[in-house]
């Protein structure tokens, strides 16, 4: 299986799922985006299989918290992918995408066992 981590390498959470995955035997590769920016048809491609920007976006972050009001309410695709372009920390994270292109945000131990088909252990 070919598994892309997206995230930031100081994330807590990204650095828990990546544990996760190597405690398992799973293949991975990280991409640090805001080393390597994701592209903005990748990004409107997640949004889209999450069911839209918020679910794609931290808003509970500091980063969000810190934007200007009118920063906060893109009302367009090409303002949501501009406005993560800027700041790649409201992205919510990790975003594992596989081979197949689907995706998940966030990491927990119940919900990548689920993923991977570990099953309860």
């Amino acid at each position: 299986m070919s598994l892309t981590v997206y995230g930031l390498p100081t994330c807590d959470t990204c650095r828990k799922a990546r544990n996760w995955l190597d405690r398992f035997g799973i293949a991975h590769t990280f991409v640090d985006y805001r080393a390597e920016p994701v592209p903005a048809a990748t990004l409107k491609d997640w949004a889209r299989q999450l069911g839209g920007w918020e679910a794609l976006v931290n808003k509970s972050s500091t980063t969000w918290r810190n934007l200007l009001p009118q920063r906060k309410n893109p009302a367009s695709d090409p303002e949501w992918t501009l406005l993560l372009k800027e700041y790649p920390a409201l992205i919510r994270r990790p975003v594992v995408v596989d081979a197949e292109g689907a995706i998940s945000v966030g990491f927990s131990d119940a919900a990548f066992k689920r993923r991977f088909g570990l099953g309860a252990s």
